[in-house]
């Protein structure tokens, strides 16, 4: 594993009077390595240097920046159980979960390596005379990207992979909790060929890196995913400099149960999104919206599941939860567990540290019921193992029930009415809806974001993650001969 921050191909280790100290969350005691931290002028060389190399790297033709993602897609294959082992050790994710998560980046790699032969664009037809008229698209330049902590390798991934086959170059800042599966992404570009200054990684603070990417002149584009307060007060900054901005941000999460829904089917969604990763994904469940002829029913299946769960380490490949990434949201998780009981809802089960767990930041799996839609665990995003089972008495109830919150990232319905399907699809305020799954999963080919306070800007993923990092170009070329346009009429 590298240390430092990776600059104009080099590895630099920044004179810095602190240290980023990358501990495992299932063990404290655990050092994984110490980053020293990035300051300004780290950052300020990361610009500078993805500005020089970004001529040859636009110039380089689309297909042979495509083939070097494809190169890194094989040298992660090679290379997914050293990914997982490093993510669950940092990030806490059991490790199937974590080998998924590198696994989802690889199939990103490989779609956006393909990407690199058809950056679209259209060929129209003019009203002049004699005039040839198309689109084509064209990198912006420098772009900066920050990423969370909570998926430290497929975020990464699908924010970088769009831009570099576009044809930018990137200075890219992870989530200081995540520093080393970060550095294996820099190392992988870095063997697949990457030239330098074109993947620029600076390891260091939001408040001292990402300031500096978003107010650099030369960042033509910012990609951001994380909390909604530090993502609005990006946006605004953006904005007044007149670039690109993308951020996704929260979620609350809804699944819907209907009286017809197979209870066994929406039991499993329902428990593998709102506990797998620990709940510690802006797609996580966190919000059941039961009809009060199944509720009951449902919430036994759901007690029976949770109480089954295996926390601790996710190096340990028996365990099937592991810890909050750090002391702060694990104070944060235990916080809203004591907010939600004080405001009258039933706690089910859960609630508390795992007695057989003394160290560490582990949380139960954790259940409310009776949740109504004043109380703060229905309408805050907790980002923990906290479910909270609410009832509606109606199919538009529900609806508007999961519409009720700020956020609009994704929703689920388990029902097996098409109608009752239909309608749901069009009335939720979600950027993402699923029908008899959970709310948690992507795929590189299709759009991901939210609506309202989730996210704004373009989606990720997709062709709609490579055209954010692109500009329209209108053509005209005028083969009349003459001077003017020849128009029709």
């Amino acid at each position: 594993m590298r240390t430092g921050s990776y600059i104009n191909g080099q590895w630099i280790h920044p004179r810095s009077e602190r240290l980023v100290r990358n501990i495992n969350p299932a063990d404290p005691g655990d050092v994984l390595a110490e980053f020293p931290a990035a300051t300004a002028a780290e950052a300020q060389q990361a610009i500078e240097a993805a500005a020089a190399a970004f001529r040859d790297w636009k110039n380089t033709p689309g297909p042979e920046r495509g083939r070097v993602l494809w190169r890194a897609a094989n040298i992660a294959r090679q290379r997914v159980d050293e990914i997982a082992r490093t993510m669950t050790r940092e990030e806490g994710k059991i490790l199937k979960e974590a080998k998924g998560e590198a696994l989802k980046g690889i199939s990103l790699l490989e779609y956006y390596a393909g990407e690199g032969f058809r950056v679209h664009g259209k060929t129209l037809p003019s009203e002049a005379r004699d005039t040839f008229t198309y689109t084509i698209r064209r990198p912006l330049g420098v772009v900066g990207l920050i990423a969370p902590w909570n998926f430290p390798w497929a975020i990464p991934v699908w924010k970088s992979a769009p831009a570099l086959v576009a044809g930018n170059t990137v200075v890219f800042k992870p989530a200081e909790l995540t520093p080393a599966t970060a550095s294996l992404l820099a190392e992988i570009y870095e063997e697949a060929g990457l030239p330098p200054g074109v993947f620029n990684m600076v390891v260091g603070s939001g408040s001292v890196v990402g300031e500096a990417i978003v107010n650099a002149p030369v960042i033509r584009a910012v990609s951001f995913t994380g909390s909604n307060a530090v993502g609005n007060a990006l946006y605004v900054k953006a904005a007044t400099r007149g670039i690109k901005v993308t951020c996704e941000m929260g979620g609350k999460n809804a699944v819907i149960v209907m009286p017809d829904a197979d209870l066994d089917k929406a039991a499993t969604a329902i428990h593998g999104g709102a506990f797998g990763s620990t709940g510690q994904r802006c797609t996580a469940t966190s919000r059941v919206l039961a009809h009060p002829t199944v509720k009951e029913s449902l919430l036994e299946r759901l007690v029976a599941k949770a109480e089954k769960i295996k926390v601790g380490s996710g190096l340990d490949e028996t365990v099937d939860m592991g810890p909050a990434v750090d002391e702060k949201q694990w104070q944060t998780d235990l916080e809203y567990i004591e907010v939600a009981k004080g405001e009258g809802a039933r706690l089910v089960t859960g609630g508390k540290r795992p007695a057989h767990l003394e160290q560490g930041y582990f949380v139960e799996p954790t259940i409310f019921d009776n949740v109504t839609p004043a109380m703060r665990i229905f309408k805050e995003e907790v980002f923990g193992p906290v479910l909270a089972v609410s009832t509606a008495n109606s199919l538009q109830e529900a609806i508007d029930f999961a519409n009720s919150v700020e956020y609009g990232l994704t929703t689920s319905i388990f029902t097996e009415s098409i109608g009752t399907v239909m309608r749901f699809v069009e009335e939720v305020e979600t950027g993402m809806v699923h029908v008899n799954e959970p709310t948690i999963g992507g795929e590189a080919q299709l759009p991901f974001g939210g609506t309202k306070a989730t996210g704004v800007g373009e989606r990720e993923m997709a062709e709609e993650g490579l055209n954010f990092f692109t500009e329209l170009k209108t053509v005209f070329i005028n083969y009349s001969g003459k001077a003017e346009r020849l128009m029709i009429r």
